[in-house]
């Protein structure tokens, strides 16, 4: 679980238009991998193989190199499984956004 911060959805900003090289560049929080636990345990302890897993994806890899913040992640109730759900999020521009979106599609 290294490459992400947070537990807690308060690392959240909205969304802004950042000026860079005279042009309007928008930067906003997405939702980049969700991961559906039972109820474990510990859930931290079984999350992180799930997420080392998708750091070292193709997907995971790209948006720890292009994200603008150190991507991170926040945890909530499945109510359909009665068990957990982890949301990574990235600060992405919409370029790198549309790239994602285009190459490894919505999250699954």
């Amino acid at each position: 679980m290294a490459a992400t911060s947070r537990e807690q959805p308060d690392h959240w900003q909205p969304e802004q238009i950042k000026i860079i090289n005279d042009q309007a560049i928008r930067f906003r929080d997405v939702c980049v991998h969700e991961i559906r636990m039972g109820d474990v345990e510990d859930p931290y302890l079984f999350v992180a193989e799930p997420i080392w897993k998708w750091q070292e994806s193709d997907a995971g890899r790209f948006i720890m190199e292009h994200a603008e913040d150190k991507p991170y992640w926040h945890r909530s109730v499945d109510h359909t499984s009665y068990g957990h759900l982890y949301r990574i999020v990235a600060r992405l521009s919409e370029q790198n956004e549309v790239f994602w979106r285009l190459k490894w599609g919505n999250i699954e």
